[in-house]
């Protein structure tokens, strides 16, 4: 059995509050799960892009923790 690593992108919305969709590893799939409303999506390329796509798209969350 694959190891289960996990990595995370987070992205605040216009009111300050912090919204997170987790990347799950295990060998080549991905699962991403948004912990503020329980999305799910399997994702073999681009995981990281399709958690920033939903947090834009689901939350108007977009504003980059790491761009400074």
């Amino acid at each position: 059995m694959p190891s289960m690593t996990t990595s995370k992108v987070s992205r605040w919305d216009q009111h300050g509050r912090e919204h997170i969709v987790r990347v799950r590893r295990a060998g080549v799939q991905r699962l991403l799960v948004c912990d503020t409303c329980g999305w799910r999506r399997g994702a073999q390329f681009l995981p990281w892009l399709k958690a920033e796509e939903h947090l834009a798209e689901a939350h108007q969350a977009t504003l980059d923790p790491s761009a400074e």
